[in-house]
């Protein structure tokens, strides 16, 4: 896999549906997966492993879905009181990040959504998992809570839902909200934890979102599903359904593309469930696992033909495949029990949520240095011991 070099796109590579330059802009864009708390732990190790490089004082956007949408979210939020260093490093990382991520993956989220959903007539299942993350994460801040890109306070933020009215991504973001083929809301108020929920509502279980969009509707950017009823009320699911990686809306604008997958190996069945539900769950995972290696596919072939630059790491990844000659040693069965973690918002013991961290931490270390960062020197400790 290669990852410097200039070029155009390849044609067909990324879904076209937004306005975006035939020329990418110059610039660093971070890309997060879903996974449940599973990406969300791993995420933060690449994170750690950025910021310890200087580099993620320098991303210019950061694009989610699903889980790694509360990665993305906790960071955001907590960007302008990043103590950044001459070197470039956010000394208060792990206070105002990582320790508040690792607080709610001790709590289980999932099946209390689920349960107080069906049993409260006042409350839908994703309002419950919204109430969730209010109450431990985000505690009543809206999207005008994340930085401003315009005015250079930090990187943008793009936490990213699916349309189930279009089947098009729909995208959170400071300065809008919206779907290229219905319109965009500018200004939007939302609620980061309804943002969040949108983002990571798994299907079936915790989808749909629904709820009236916030901000001004922009008649300028009305698109050909510009018809009231879709302007009146979104019906949204889990981001990862369109774009399981959070790629798009980040390959389009930059040319330097960072992606951490979560996505864990789908494995094999030998007796699949026949009731429906466990049934719809299990095809859900078949096709989500097929588009994912589509994704990741286009998104190597990408690199190869010079389209971009960057570098890819996964849950899945093997740190012998970069051919690094000093990669950090991470014992395999720590890999392992971090690989098979389920997806869900269920509770986490301490010495998982560090495989977790450590894992992702370790990856992205070796796929950073390999790709983009080859004077780097190498980690002298795991974050998390």
């Amino acid at each position: 896999m290669r990852n410097e070099g200039e070029g155009e796109l390849s044609p067909g590579l990324i879904p076209v549906d937004e306005p975006w330059p035939s020329v990418p802009e110059e610039g660093v864009a971070v890309c997060l997966s879903g996974g449940g708390y599973r990406a969300m732990l791993f995420h933060l190790g690449g994170i750690i492993r950025l910021n310890e490089m200087g580099h993620l004082e320098k991303v210019a956007r950061v694009s989610s879905v699903s889980a790694g949408s509360i990665t993305a979210a906790v960071l955001g939020l907590a960007w302008r009181y990043l103590e950044f260093s001459e070197e470039h490093r956010a000394e208060n990382l792990d206070e105002l990040v990582v320790a508040p991520i690792r607080k709610l993956a001790g709590k289980t989220i999932d099946n209390p959504s689920i349960i107080w959903g069906l049993l409260r007539p006042d409350r839908t299942i994703t309002q419950m998992l919204a109430s969730y993350y209010d109450k431990y994460l985000f505690r009543g801040t809206t999207l005008e809570d994340l930085p401003d890109d315009s005015k250079g306070e930090g990187p943008r933020f793009v936490l990213n839902a699916t349309n189930l009215q279009t089947g098009k991504l729909f995208r959170f973001s400071r300065p809008y909200a919206g779907d290229y083929t219905v319109g965009l809301w500018r200004n939007p108020s939302t609620r980061l934890a309804d943002v969040v929920a949108a983002s990571s509502a798994y299907p079936p279980t915790l989808s749909p979102y629904t709820a009236a969009p916030s901000g001004t509707f922009d008649e300028s950017t009305k698109g050909p599903d510009h018809r009231e009823i879709f302007r009146k009320e979104l019906w949204l699911t889990d981001g990862g359904v369109y774009d399981n990686l959070g790629l798009e809306t980040a390959w389009k604008r930059y040319r330097t593309i960072l992606v951490s997958d979560a996505g864990a190996p789908l494995g094999v069945d030998l007796k699949p469930h026949r009731n429906w539900v466990q049934q719809a769950m299990w095809v859900s995972d078949v096709v989500d696992d097929q588009v994912r290696e589509l994704r990741k596919r286009q998104l190597i072939d990408g690199y190869e033909r010079h389209a971009r630059k960057g570098s890819y790491w996964g849950i899945r990844s093997d740190v012998a495949s970069y051919g690094l000659p000093n990669p950090f040693p991470f014992p395999h069965e720590s890999i392992e029990r971090a690989r098979n973690v389920p997806t869900r918002l269920a509770a986490l013991d301490e010495a998982t949520q560090a495989d977790l961290i450590n894992w992702g931490y370790v990856i992205a270390d070796t796929a950073l240095r390999k790709w983009m960062y080859q004077h780097q020197q190498e980690p002298k400790w795991l974050p998390v011991t």
